[in-house]
């Protein structure tokens, strides 16, 4: 009789699992449709993703004991203390074994003394990360967001850091 409870309780669960897994795909559709075009390299400096961000020591792949980020490349004209999904400040590439970028991520940042909001920002569900001064890039402290909607990311589509991101 137990059995028989634990496989219809399964059966009540599965189905809201699975609509939730759907609905959170969803959110990701505009900032997809909005930066597709950016697979290709040439077109994202066009748009005005032209500055390739470097830390203090210089390096442009940006990777840790935690995972890879890759190439950063800025839209300095998106530094404006606003969020919008579908206009990332950053778009993040991940660097191939030909050397090529391949688009993997959006990271979205707002510099703390640009944000007039109570709380650090959110988006797609998720808090903003708080990076403090004294940071590898040497700048004042900021919020920043990875979404890695173009490579899966196991540590989460929201997290910093992707063990599959090498440099």
């Amino acid at each position: 009789m137990k059995s028989r409870r634990f496989v219809v309780a399964g059966l009540v669960v599965v189905p809201f699992v699975v609509v939730g897994l759907a609905v959170a795909a969803g959110a990701f559709d505009g900032a997809k449709s909005a930066t597709a075009r950016f697979h290709d390299l040439d077109k994202a400096v066009e748009a005005g993703y032209a500055v390739r961000v470097a830390d203090l020591s210089g390096a442009t792949c940006i990777a840790s004991a935690e995972g890879g980020m890759g190439v950063h490349m800025l839209k300095p004209s998106l530094l404006d203390g606003e969020i919008d999904a579908t206009n990332p400040e950053l778009l993040v590439y991940e660097q191939t074994a030909k050397g090529r970028l391949k688009l993997a991520a959006l990271e979205y940042l707002v510099f703390v003394s640009d944000w007039s909001g109570t709380s650090p920002p959110s988006l797609f569900g998720r808090e903003f990360d708080l990076v403090p001064a004294g940071n590898r890039y040497g700048l004042p402290p900021f919020y920043a967001l990875h979404a890695w909607i173009w490579k899966p990311n196991p540590s989460g589509i929201l997290n910093a850091w992707n063990p599959r991101v090498h440099c």
